[in-house]
């Protein structure tokens, strides 16, 4: 087994219900941009708490520098989306939108948070809502699909979906 790069060995040890050291390591990225492709890389490692870790500090960093998430798009469409593990998704979810993206990696972006859409994990479902709605404020032709998936979710047994379905209609005039 390789070993783990110093950044990532920040993230190890306890359980799901911590985000471990995460804020530590956004800090030190922050600092030091080039360490943003170590986040991205631990994203797809074996150990889940160091995927969902990662995860949460690339979202946290990628939020002030959206721009450094550019060279990692193919990774972050083709790979790291179709991990399965909720912590991944909803900050993939976050991710997808601060992307520069053409018409092709769009379509395949939404039917990926189209898919997030039946997850079994209701954050996932709320980012994956937040996310179609940031494409559709932005892209016209795409606006009434992501209308129309919100109005069926306001009425989602999830109080959480209901809301922000509600909210993003707002949002976006409806």
């Amino acid at each position: 087994m390789m070993a783990l790069h110093p950044l990532l060995e920040k993230l190890t040890g306890g359980d799901r219900r911590s985000i471990g050291r995460a804020d530590e390591v956004v800090a030190e990225v922050l600092a030091e941009p080039s360490l943003f492709a170590v986040l991205i890389d631990g994203m797809h490692t074996d150990d889940p708490l160091i995927r969902m870790r990662a995860a949460d500090a690339a979202e946290k960093v990628s939020a002030k520098h959206p721009e450094w998430l550019q060279p990692h798009k193919k990774m972050l469409i083709e790979q790291i989306a179709s991990i399965p593990q909720q912590e991944v998704r909803w900050h993939a979810a976050q991710m997808f939108p601060r992307l520069q993206v053409s018409p092709a990696e769009q379509t395949a972006i939404i039917e990926i948070l189209l898919g997030y859409l039946s997850d079994k994990s209701k954050i996932v479902q709320t980012f994956s809502l937040q996310a179609l709605a940031d494409f559709a404020a932005r892209d016209a032709d795409l606006r009434p699909q992501i209308v129309s998936i919100l109005r069926e979710r306001v009425n989602s047994k999830s109080a959480a979906v209901r809301s922000r379905s509600k909210k993003l209609l707002k949002k976006l005039g409806m």
